[in-house]
């Protein structure tokens, strides 16, 4: 079994891919993959995508590499493979990003990303630091995690997807704020599990046991 973390320029690969291999020697062992090749992805079980900056950067990042994005698109939409995006990778899941203007995600969750807005107006952004996940369903995504865990954040936008049954998890920051969406086998953090110690690995472990 093998999962594809996609290197397409952006996103911590070395960090995440040595939280997926540690993650993957404790549950059932899966080979992690670091790959830009589109045939590698078709490949591969199950799939992995990082991201950190803005969400255009990225997007065009994503679309730099040639057949990249027919390639998840097939694996994902078409063939139904799980796939984990992390930040703005899964920001790049919604149908639009608002982040210095308006470029079009991959929509495959209706939805936006948009600038975080706290109502307290202390609070800074961005959001960086531990904070509590606050899971809205009973996904396997979350499964064996101790109440009040707490995950690593960095952002200044949030996806607010269309559908109230896509939001997985919230957190607390001047406000609710996305922390997972999901639907079939498609699943996001906003926050970084790769950072996010034992709780990070857990989720880590969930996703590459998870059979949607």
């Amino acid at each position: 079994m093998r999962a594809a973390l996609i290197d397409y320029g952006s996103g911590n690969i070395a960090s995440a891919a040595k939280a997926l291999s540690r993650a993957a020697q404790e549950t059932n062992g899966h080979e992690i993959v670091v790959t830009a090749d589109p045939e590698v992805v078709r490949k591969s079980e199950r799939i992995i995508l990082p991201g950190v900056g803005a969400f255009a950067d990225c997007m065009r990042g994503l679309g730099a590499v040639p057949g990249m994005i027919e390639a998840l698109t097939q694996s994902v939409i078409q063939d139904g493979k799980p796939i984990l995006g992390i930040c703005v990778g899964m920001q790049l899941m919604a149908t639009a990003g608002r982040e210095f203007g308006n470029h079009k995600g991959l929509g495959w969750i209706g939805g936006e990303v948009l600038p975080l807005l706290p109502s307290d107006p202390i609070l800074k952004i961005p959001h960086m630091g531990w904070n509590e996940i606050e899971p809205v369903q009973n996904h396997p995504l979350f499964a064996g995690l101790e109440p009040n865990a707490n995950a690593y954040f960095v952002h200044g936008f949030e996806m607010k997807p269309q559908n109230v049954a896509h939001l997985l998890a919230t957190t607390s920051y001047g406000g609710a704020v996305t922390a997972a969406i999901g639907r079939d086998n498609i699943v996001g953090t906003q926050f970084h599990p790769e950072k996010s110690q034992g709780v990070g690995l857990k989720i880590l472990g969930n996703f590459l046991s998870w059979k949607p």
